[in-house]
């Protein structure tokens, strides 16, 4: 197993966040948004919160965006991101699709969330956790504001076994992106978890263990209900 290589936290520089928005994620954003809502349909009832969702590290808001036009139910997002560049972006797409009044792009910290304890329905991310330095700071705090009842969705990279299937990856998924988005997706497989070493810090937080899996050759998944449900 390769080690873990951090990458910087924030990509808050124009060219990052240009780059990054303008690469293709539109396959991944449907798949996780087709996830997502196939797992929080069971609950099959009224989503009644002081906040419906907080999505950690959004980016450029294109999975909130791609929620929202396929499922209205969903009351407010807050929008998360440590990212300025990022958030301006996100901005533009909202106003683009008409969803400034449901979707709120706010500059926060995920380790440090500004909303009160046990008051999100649902905690969901695409991809921030390789950012962190000390994941654990941020799955504490996901305990901290996940509602009772309330359910987790995240999703991210799974760090390659070898240097050689890394590459492999980058040029199966980024081969026709240019040289810095690969650069990127580099560092950021680099930087990813294993499935073991999520399950540890589940269970440091006290979720269950069980709630993570493996859920395509590149990403890790943890889907489950607070408290969780027999």
């Amino acid at each position: 197993m390769i080690p873990r290589t951090l990458e910087p936290e924030v990509m808050d520089t124009v060219e990052e966040a240009v780059d990054y928005d303008s690469m293709d994620h539109s396959t991944v954003n449907r798949v996780f948004v087709a996830d997502l809502l196939r797992f929080v349909e069971p609950a099959a009832k009224p989503v009644d919160y002081s906040l419906s969702i907080i999505d950690l590290g959004t980016g450029t808001a294109l999975i909130p965006i791609e929620l929202l036009n396929s499922e209205h139910r969903f009351q407010s997002v807050l929008a998360c991101d440590l990212s300025q560049e990022m958030l301006k972006i996100a901005g533009r797409h909202l106003k683009d699709h008409e969803l400034n009044d449901v979707i709120l792009p706010v500059y926060c910290d995920a380790k440090r969330l500004p909303v009160a304890e046990k008051s999100v329905g649902l905690v969901m991310s695409n991809s921030i956790v390789h950012h962190i330095p000390e994941p654990m700071d941020v799955f504490h705090e996901i305990r901290r504001v996940v509602a009772d009842d309330g359910s987790i969705f995240i999703r991210d990279l799974m760090r390659p076994d070898s240097v050689q299937h890394l590459e492999q990856i980058v040029q199966t998924y980024a081969g026709g992106e240019n040289e810095h988005q690969q650069k990127m997706f580099r560092e950021s497989l680099h930087a990813a978890l294993t499935v073991e070493e999520v399950q540890a810090m589940l269970d440091a937080a006290g979720f269950p263990q069980t709630w993570v899996t493996a859920t395509s050759d590149r990403h890790w998944t943890i889907a489950g209900r607070w408290p969780e449900l027999d």
